[in-house]
């Protein structure tokens, strides 16, 4: 699926951004985002996904419940559950990541 569309984001994180390496050792962090929209009484969760140097930076300075900001693109994708049922959702592949300015080492 092609269908890629840009998007900015600022919100908070669901939990704890989870990192993990591919065989090649190549860094990916995956998080969700909740935004906020003026008018809308719940937020919209997105799910990010972030690859290489980036993704290790998120790990160390997104925490649970602070905010970010992401800037990249939505990627439709799809599976198939163990019913055989076609199940499709959509992801951000971040190329920028905002930190919170209270990031203390």
């Amino acid at each position: 699926m092609n269908d890629q569309k840009q998007i900015i984001i600022y919100g908070h994180l669901e939990k704890e951004p989870e990192l993990k390496y591919t065989r090649n050792q190549n860094a990916i962090c995956r998080f969700a985002v909740a935004e906020k929209i003026d008018g809308e009484e719940k937020p919209i969760w997105h799910k990010v996904i972030v690859w290489g140097e980036e993704a290790e930076c998120c790990q160390v300075l997104l925490k649970k419940g602070g905010n970010v900001f992401v800037q990249g693109r939505v990627v439709e994708k799809e599976f198939r559950n163990e019913k055989g049922e076609l199940k499709k959702y959509k992801e951000v592949t971040a190329y920028k990541v905002g930190y919170p300015m209270e990031f203390k080492a």
